[in-house]
């Protein structure tokens, strides 16, 4: 058979499997899988993979919040928004106060909810010598009403000849400080009733006249006085605590989960693909050569693969994972390290059969070298198989590598599937009625696993000889 028929041979074989129902599913779905994947290396920060377990990186999210759309599932709950706003959302204004340089940042936001916020933060970041700056917060309420809620100096400066290298001070402002509370039992004798000062939000955002939420809009108004004209404002933010916020909701560390599913698509893709690649590839050519050269050589190196077959896998994978480590690229090495044995004696029945083959006796009788045999008249008839092989064995690590996660022996570094679910179950998510923590990730495994299986199944059954409807095999030569 010549080259080109080859060819030709090989994409009929490709025409018929991307014809396959199977297929066509499977393929979707990867696409969806890539495109996730793509997106998460290219538009979500590095610094939300490398800092997944890191608290201090979160604290601006909300606890436990469920996804922003649940309010159009629910008409009329109406809960509120997680809401952060930076220095790009507030109007800037720069004046001076009897000498004194103010920078002023102004955030206006709409509150139209039924409940009351859960909290606010204030956050700032600046740089300035040894006098100390002043911050001062005010809010203003849609009735014209205006708190000042904070006042108070930063801690002292470090003394600095170099103005163009002033050390930077960032710190937040909670809603519980106490400062806070004491600035607004100024502001008690507007009521009607007696406000809640344990929860200053509640009483910010009521109205006077009784106890329920005032609608409309407020303006938070951040002002510094800088003594010095070298002290600048570096970056300042409000944030108004929600209950729902972004496209998967948050867990109990404040964690936004639509970044963690994002990222769990390359890693998920790399385990499998990898670990399918690497295994498929080993076991083909070590069942191809113990099956091609046969005798002693053949029985040594079944020997040894009957002995890899044996190992319990998954509790040799435990004990590696404890005593050596559980770095996403051990357990992708443990993983191809006990996943090659099954298609090696597979790749090895075949070799059998093939090498007895009349075209490839004469070759043999020819001249050629076992090498160029093996390479030109075996593996190729071997090709269909290992593309099936690859697609099944993808899934089979990928969910070995989410379980590893989810009983504590992934990586703690990095955002995956498994270590999702197994913080939700730790937290008794499912008990607790926050669903939005538990059947992402568990949807994205299932889905991982079904696009490859089928895919997988597409190959096998269009180069099935025995599979119903199926033409006789190609031969590739």
């Amino acid at each position: 058979m010549t080259a080109s028929q080859s060819a030709s041979n090989f994409n009929l074989l490709v025409r018929r499997i991307l014809h396959t129902k199977a297929a066509i599913s499977g393929f979707f779905v990867l696409g969806i899988l890539t495109a996730m994947a793509i997106y998460a290396l290219i538009a979500v920060p590095l610094d939300s993979f490398s800092q997944w377990n890191d608290p201090g990186f979160w604290i601006d999210y909300p606890r436990s919040a469920a996804p922003s759309w649940v309010n159009s599932l629910q008409p009329g709950s109406n809960l509120p928004d997680h809401i952060i706003l930076g220095p790009t959302d507030a109007k800037t204004q720069n004046s001076s106060l009897g000498g004194i340089p103010t920078n002023s940042f102004l955030f206006n936001l709409d509150f139209n909810y039924n409940t009351y916020p859960t909290d606010f933060i204030v956050g700032y970041c600046l740089r300035y010598g040894e006098i100390p700056p002043v911050i001062q917060v005010d809010i203003t309420r849609p009735d014209g009403k205006s708190f000042m809620i904070y006042n108070s100096p930063l801690p002292s400066g470090a003394q600095s000849e170099d103005t163009s290298s002033l050390p930077e001070y960032c710190s937040r402002i909670f809603s519980t400080d106490d400062s806070i509370t004491g600035n607004l039992q100024l502001y008690t004798s507007l009521f009607d009733y007696s406000p809640d000062l344990s929860s200053p939000q509640k009483m910010i955002f009521s109205q006077l006249d009784e106890e329920v939420v005032l609608r409309g809009q407020y303006q938070f108004n951040l002002t510094y006085y800088l003594f010095d004209t070298a002290d600048r404002v570096e970056n300042t933010k409000v944030i108004l605590g929600g209950k729902v916020y972004g496209l998967m909701g948050t867990d109990d560390l404040r964690r936004d989960l639509s970044i963690g599913i994002f990222w769990g698509a390359p890693v998920a893709l790399f385990v499998g693909l990898t670990v399918a690649f690497s295994s498929v590839t080993i076991g083909m050519l070590y069942g191809l050569l113990a099956g091609y050269k046969g005798g002693r050589f053949d029985e040594a190196l079944m020997r040894v693969n009957d002995l890899v077959i044996s190992l319990p896998t998954f509790v040799f994978l435990v004990i590696l994972s404890i005593t050596i480590g559980s770095s996403i690229y051990l357990i992708t090495l443990f993983l191809v390290i006990f996943g090659w044995s099954g298609i090696a004696r597979v790749a090895r029945s075949l070799a059998l059969q093939i090498k007895n083959l009349q075209y490839v006796e004469a070759s043999k009788l020819m001249g050629e070298r076992d090498i160029k045999v093996i390479l030109r008249h075996i593996l190729p008839q071997l090709i269909p198989l290992t593309f099936a092989s690859i697609a099944l064995a993808v899934p089979a690590a990928i969910l070995t590598e989410a379980t590893l996660s989810f009983i504590g022996l992934g990586d703690p570094s990095i955002p995956t599937w498994g270590s999702i679910l197994r913080d939700a179950n730790t937290a008794s998510a499912a008990a607790r009625g926050l669903w939005w923590w538990i059947l992402p990730p568990g949807i994205m495994i299932a889905s991982a696993g079904v696009s490859f299986a089928l895919i997988g199944r597409a190959i096998e059954s269009v180069t099935n000889p025995r599979g119903a409807g199926n033409q006789s095999k190609v031969r590739f030569t």
